[in-house]
């Protein structure tokens, strides 16, 4: 995605640290102003003098809980203007923890900010992206969402953080076939362990201090985001950074299409042959 190809500003959630500011730095780099989001306000306004400096780009700052209505209102009506050409739904926590003990307003939270706000800021920009006929969003999944029935250990307990990348891969799949012929691309970005410090907070509270990187490693950030934004300038709405065979996206399409097998009138025989069933 050429600057020249889908102008105008990017907005970028979750743009203090990880993959997030690194969007940021690529984006800049390549001549896009920014609006960046993020709740550590102290970090954004770091980054944005950065880039400023080193880019020439005009930065604003938004600091924002996007947990919070009030918060992601306000985030909503940036995204909405008329200037917007690119959007990256970064932003997002983990509420880790088995399911049953796990405290469920943070399960609540993991909700907001990595359902609800990508929907809502995906709805605020994509009519003006439509009626100019360009622009993009990105929205930022993972792996974990194609983890399904895989047990924890080595994966950590996940059933909510899963359920809503499983939500984003779906939901961006779908409005990019809607979206097919308007000049807008969605495209959803599928990473592995990545060299961040997601995994050293459960979401409750931003992590404090310097930005640093979890003990695990994984692909740095700078991959996942350069192979995003090469994906989304070859056409790819699925983005899996380390993934060297890509039609195993098209074979899990195809194996969607033979489940849609199950759409007929009729009930599977192998439900009608009583066993089990009350008398």
């Amino acid at each position: 995605m050429g600057s020249d190809e889908t102008p105008g500003t990017a907005v970028v959630t979750g743009a203090s640290s990880g993959i997030g500011a690194e969007y940021a730095v690529r984006l800049a780099g390549r001549g896009r102003d920014l609006v960046l989001v993020a709740r550590r306000g102290e970090r954004l306004a770091a980054l944005a003098k950065r880039l400023r400096d080193s880019a020439g780009v005009r930065v604003e700052t938004v600091a924002a809980d996007l947990a919070r209505a009030d918060d992601l209102a306000r985030v909503a009506e940036r995204v909405a203007a008329d200037d917007v050409g690119l959007l990256v739904n970064n932003a997002g926590i983990n509420g880790y923890g088995p399911f049953p003990e796990v405290d469920p307003a943070l399960l609540g939270k993991v909700l907001d900010v990595n359902v609800v706000a990508p929907t809502v800021l995906t709805r605020a920009a994509v009519p003006a992206m439509v009626a100019r006929g360009r622009g993009a969003v990105i929205n930022v999944a993972s792996l974990l969402a194609f983890a399904g029935s895989l047990p924890p250990g080595p994966l950590p307990h996940r059933a909510v953080y899963a359920g809503t990348k499983g939500y984003l891969v779906t939901f961006t799949r779908t409005l990019a076939a809607e979206l097919a012929g308007t000049g807008v691309r969605v495209q959803v970005v599928c990473p592995g362990l990545t060299e961040t410090e997601f995994h050293l907070g459960a979401g409750e509270a931003p992590v404090a201090g310097e930005p640093r990187v979890h003990d695990d490693g994984g692909m740095p950030p700078v991959d996942v985001v350069a192979a995003s934004l090469a994906g989304l300038e070859a056409g790819e709405t699925v983005c899996v950074p380390g993934l060297a065979d890509a039609s195993a996206v098209a074979r899990l399409a195809a194996a969607e299409l033979h489940l849609r097998d199950g759409s007929g009138a009729r009930m599977a025989s192998r439900y009608r042959s009583g066993e089990g069933a009350e008398g």
